[in-house]
Order: structure tokens, then C-alpha cells, then sequence
């Protein structure tokens, strides 16, 4: 599948240093920055420097040096920010894809959100 990268996205501008942003770490292949509007006291997004669109963009298209750097990324932040499960209270993880996953900005990024109970992630279909 062809994915069309819109390299005008507020977050290809953010990593081409147009916008700034409160960098949580940076690493080769990954930032991770504070969500301007946090939905939780942690809210972290984490992107890939490359473009990709969504999650099944950059699982399927990039190497294996930026997934493995982006997993540990991942790993490293929870860790840090104590939202991991076996030594904090846990955390969630969200990644919105397209249309009918309601995303907003069309280059892939992982919430980590924790620090308080998250209540359900989809409300059940009526």
C-alpha cells in the first residue's frame, strides 16, 4: 500500500526545528515531546523522524534500526516517567490511524499517557 506523507504536518515542521516543542529525549530515528494539550498529568507523543503516516506505515516500511530505536524509546520514557506496570500504576498506550481512528495529524505517533486511571478506551457500540 502507497502512503502519501504530508511533509507540511505540524509534526514534519516540529522535527525540521519550525516549531518548537518541550523535548522529553532525542535519539537518531525518534523524538519524544510533551502533548501541548496533556490529557493526563503524563502525556508524551513519540514520532519517528522518518514518514510514516500510521502505525502499520512504519511497522511494514521501516528499518529495523528505527523500530527497535523507537521501542526503546518507548520503554526508556515509561521507565523514567514511572508509568510502568511493575513499578508504577501502569499506563496507556494510543495510536490513532486514519479516518476512522480519528487522526489528527497524518505522521504516526504513539501517546503514552499515565499518571491517574484512564477509565475505558472505547465505549461500547450501542
Amino acid at each position: 500500500m502507497a502512503y502519501a506523507y504530508d511533509d507540511q504536518n505540524i509534526f514534519a515542521k516540529i522535527l525540521r526545528g519550525e516549531i518548537p516543542n518541550k523535548t522529553v529525549t532525542e535519539t537518531e530515528h525518534t523524538l519524544a515531546f510533551e502533548d501541548i494539550r496533556p490529557q493526563a498529568p503524563v502525556h508524551v507523543l513519540v514520532i519517528p523522524k522518518g514518514p510514516y503516516v500510521t502505525y502499520d506505515h512504519f511497522a511494514s516500511e521501516a528499518s529495523d534500526a528505527e523500530i527497535v530505536d523507537f521501542n526503546r524509546v518507548v520503554a526508556r520514557i515509561c521507565q523514567d516517567l514511572g508509568v510502568t506496570a511493575d513499578a508504577g500504576q501502569g499506563c496507556r498506550f494510543i495510536s490513532n490511524a486514519g479516518e476512522h481512528g480519528v487522526q489528527e495529524v497524518p505522521h504516526y505517533h504513539l501517546h503514552i499517557l499515565g499518571g491517574r486511571r484512564m477509565g475505558r478506551m472505547v465505549q461500547p457500540a450501542d
